[in-house]
């Protein structure tokens, strides 16, 4: 009777280690159906078509997430990375954002353009990178809709659970 109780505790502490490992072993993970990681970035999402975000997927969020952050960048800029895009107070819960906008609730800061929301590629020269990266947060975060991207990697320190990316390419006159 001893053992069976002794091996039942003990299935029972490796039943809920394995639930834990299979919860926290979800990889979080950012993916677009419009482009492949590291593939081209289609003109429609850039300044030479509609400058209209892309559609992205996100997955894999872990469960104690509070809200998710998105930065896009270009670290192939001329004068060095070159932010086009920040999202903050994202829904944890997210699974996609769609084209052209971002989700309800969110707040989206201003780029290196000057403006809110997103400015697509648009490469003076030559073909450069734009990373998608999505950051899990064990908060939400308290910044005015002006913020920039030094005022939000600075919120986010320290409060990051779990990041991913997305790489895309982008060259124009194709």
């Amino acid at each position: 009777m001893k053992a069976n109780i002794i091996a039942g505790s003990l299935l029972a502490v490796l039943g809920v280690g394995a639930a834990l490992i299979a919860a926290e072993g979800t990889q979080l993970k950012i993916t677009s159906s419009v482009f492949q990681d590291g593939g081209e970035i289609p003109s429609k999402f850039t300044c030479d078509g509609t400058d209209a975000s892309p559609q992205l997927h996100l997955d894999g969020a872990p469960p104690a997430a509070k809200s998710l952050a998105l930065i896009m960048d270009d670290p192939d800029a001329p004068g060095g990375s070159f932010t086009h895009w920040i999202v903050w107070n994202i829904d944890p819960k997210t699974n996609e954002i769609g084209q052209g906008g971002a989700p309800a609730g969110a707040i989206q800061g201003r780029n290196d353009f000057g403006k809110s929301g997103y400015g697509g590629p648009c490469p003076p020269s030559g073909t450069h990178r734009y990373y998608f990266r999505i950051f899990t947060l064990d908060r939400m975060l308290d910044l005015k809709s002006s913020a920039k991207r030094a005022e939000l990697d600075s919120a986010i320190r320290g409060h990051v659970m779990a990041k991913a990316e997305l790489m895309g390419r982008y060259s124009r006159g194709r």
